[in-house]
């Protein structure tokens, strides 16, 4: 307000805000209190709508829990927390968004008020504003007249001082609330967090880090376990369906609390034609071309519900614009990365020696991840791998929402990474911890590519081949059926993005067929690998290498469908074209080698079974006694000299056969397997029967295992086993 004209007695004035203008002749003294409500509060038109507090003695929450699932221990160390005679002490809930921490508070706040004989306070703590307004209001209600409240709100007086100081000579015990401190240094400016031995204190926040807390006592809040987040579901919509079927949701829901909230609201309030859980679920896997993270916010919306922490598409968003605060832009980067992949476990390996061009350098990919970590948004996963773990309904609020532009260069960087991790298709190894975690994440980065139409053709090439690094590991560790997961959705993507006759598609169809004769779908297997070797004599030529591999990999179903005939012609062209190629020694052209003792039979394996004991040596010599093809030249061996009629010479080669794929694979890979079935024949043709029935039994056991009881060569396996023991 301006002061009046001395020289003409008037008074000019202009109000601000909410404030008024009086004119009067004399003096006046006039006390007016203005409240000032939290930050984003609506105001009529013309001013005159309430814009304070309505009261911090209610939780101000936006849907009270029907009822609070597991939290068991939790809930009785905070209820100790407010027993009689306790106090002093700061509590700071904190984990990631939606999961339940203010479904926590409000049920502690109800215990408090209701049953422990506390007075409740509860207040924002989200911004600056909320905060004030809110504390000063705790102030007011423990005692502090309108001067007080007066001279802190113009700052005359410490606000913090003042409501702390009428909490501590408070006539009662009390529980303090601060929720959504998803800020600290929201409370930490002007020493709002304090304790006082006539009150407990227990903060909500999604900020992780320690060192904002000091001398608090930190709780996690995670996931829900299955059987609770389902009943959450069932709680809200009880009619929708079985318990099984909202186990079903749930899972694919990571049973989030605030995600399954939302569904529940969803299929509680649908009238005209409601869902059941089951097509939901169906629908939250993308059925009739739904947003799954449209779908979920609409339960919030069925429910009158805008507020936007409870919606899955915007709650964290207050993270990210958290670290954006902070200086941490690359955290945002990095989380986007993460959303190319899978919420599963994801080796921390996997991060290193990562780049995104000037979004992400190398020297800001550790402090981008202590950002995530410290915002709640990934948390580190035990396990002997070291991983992190990331809610798998954030990673697709936050894929479906990476700028167009962004989406190329994350998809390069995710397959970049993934292919540096996966061993090279050369190498035979196995049983690598790293390589068979990444399962997931490849096959979400499949999902990712086929989705995002801005993904050029260079990335989805990148993509296929870090898919078909991990197939090949996959099948080397006998995992058939997440090897033939993988490459199915690796081939769905790379046909209509790459073609068909592409070179990598081409080497993702051929493992496919090689997954499919595996699990023992020979016919399927055969008429693919024909398609494949097709494909490569038209657009690679006949002498090509990746075509001779179809001609070896094509014998494997053949074998099995049309016999040695039609195989031989096959075995015979991939020999010749490798041994030009690359020479007599070369490990492909020994494979090659392997396949004219494996195969023939009756004279044609006589001619060729004498040569058996020099591809064996040559094996030995050029490769070493550990090398796979070493020891597939052991078994063929072996095995060409049992159906040549010179069993106990077979004897003697397939005991080593059996110790070599032992040491090397292990007991229950196939090739041990088969080395070990191919003994228990010869003991079998020799009389020793006894022997000849443990090897056998020892082949069914681990069969029935690793393929099934119904697999062909499970049963084939049975069927020796009778015979065996019909003759004993």
């Amino acid at each position: 307000m301006n002061g009046g004209d001395p020289g003409t007695g008037g008074n000019d004035a202009r109000a601000m805000g909410h404030g008024r203008v009086y004119q009067a002749s004399g003096d006046q003294h006039i006390i007016e209190h203005h409240h000032h409500g939290s930050e984003g509060g609506t105001g009529g038109a013309g001013g005159g709508a309430w814009s304070g507090l309505d009261s911090v003695r209610w939780p101000s929450v936006g849907r009270a829990p029907v009822v609070l699932r597991d939290r068991t221990g939790l809930m009785e160390r905070l209820r100790a927390a407010v027993a009689p005679g306790a106090g002093g002490q700061v509590y700071v809930l904190h984990g990631l968004g939606g999961c339940g921490k203010t479904a926590v508070a409000y049920t502690l706040f109800q215990h408090a008020t209701s049953e422990a004989g506390r007075i409740g306070l509860w207040v924002n703590a989200s911004d600056t504003a909320s905060l004030r307004t809110g504390m000063l209001a705790v102030a007011a209600d423990r005692g502090a007249g309108d001067g007080e409240l007066t001279a802190a709100r113009s700052g005359l007086r410490a606000a913090a001082d003042l409501v702390w100081d009428h909490l501590d000579r408070s006539d009662r015990p009390w529980l303090l609330v601060l929720d959504n401190a998803d800020d600290p240094a929201v409370l930490r400016d002007g020493g709002w967090l304090r304790t006082s031995p006539r009150g407990t204190v227990l903060v909500t926040t999604r900020q992780a880090a320690r060192h904002w807390w000091p001398g608090a006592e930190l709780l996690q809040l995670g996931v829900l376990p299955k059987s609770d987040a389902a009943q959450v579901l069932c709680d809200l919509a009880p009619e929708a369906g079985t318990l099984e079927e909202a186990e079903a949701v749930a899972e694919r829901l990571g049973r989030l609390p605030l995600a399954l909230t939302l569904a529940g609201g969803f299929l509680a309030h649908q009238v005209i034609d409601p869902w059941t859980m089951a097509q939901y679920g169906a629908n939250l896997d993308g059925g009739e071309g739904i947003d799954p993270i449209d779908l979920l916010d609409q339960g919030a919306q069925v429910a009158g519900d805008s507020d936007s922490r409870h919606l899955v598409s915007s709650t964290w968003q207050f993270s990210l614009n958290a670290l954006e605060r902070q200086g941490l832009p690359e955290s945002v980067t990095l989380l986007r990365l993460l959303s190319c992949w899978s919420g599963d476990p994801l080796p921390l390996s996997l991060l290193s020696g990562l780049a995104i061009e000037e979004a992400l350098p190398p020297r800001r990919v550790e402090v981008a991840l202590r950002g995530l970590l410290d915002q709640s948004l990934t948390e580190l996963a035990p396990g002997t791998v070291r991983c992190l773990r990331t809610h798998g309904v954030l990673l697709d609020s936050v894929s479906r929402d990476t700028p167009a532009e962004q989406r190329h260069r994350l998809v390069t960087a995710a397959a970049r990474q993934l292919t540096a991790a996966l061993p090279d298709v050369s190498e035979r190894r196995r049983n690598d911890p790293v390589a068979l975690l990444l399962a997931p994440h490849v096959t979400a980065l499949l999902t990712r590519s086929a989705a995002w139409a801005e993904v050029g053709q260079q990335a989805v090439v990148a993509v296929a081949e870090a898919a078909l690094r991990l197939v090949v590991a996959l099948h080397r560790d006998s995992d058939y059926a997440s090897a033939l997961t993988v490459v199915r959705a690796a081939v769905d993507l790379a046909v209509p993005r790459l073609g068909a006759d592409h070179p990598v598609t081409l080497r993702l169809r051929e493992r496919l067929g090689r997954v499919l004769f595996r699990i023992g779908r020979f016919e399927e297997s055969e008429a693919l690998h024909r398609e494949v070797l097709a494909e490569r004599e038209r657009t690679l030529g006949h002498d090509a290498l990746d075509t001779l591999t179809s001609c070896l990999a094509l014998v494997y179903p053949l074998q099995h469908l049309g016999g040695p005939a039609e195989c031989m012609p096959f075995i015979r062209r991939a020999l010749a074209g490798r041994t030009a190629a690359l020479g007599a020694a070369h490990p492909l052209t020994l494979q090659a080698r392997t396949f004219l003792l494996d195969v023939p039979t009756g004279a044609e394996l006589a001619a060729e079974v004498d040569g058996g004991t020099e591809l064996v040596e040559d094996c030995l010599r050029e490769l070493g006694p550990d090398h796979p093809i070493t020891v597939v030249s052991q078994v063929v061996h072996a095995r060409a000299l049992f159906h040549a009629g010179r069993p106990e010479a077979a004897l003697t080669a397939a005991r080593e056969a059996v110790a070599a794929s032992g040491r090397l694979y292990g007991p229950d890979y196939p090739l041990s397997l088969n080395s070990r079935s191919l003994m228990s024949s010869v003991l079998h043709a020799l009389g020793e029967t006894a022997e000849a029935i443990e090897q056998g039994t020892a082949v069914v056991e681990g069969r029935t295992r690793t393929l099934g009881p119904t697999h062909p060569w499970t049963v084939e396996a049975e069927e020796f086993l009778a015979e065996y023991r019909a003759g004993a």
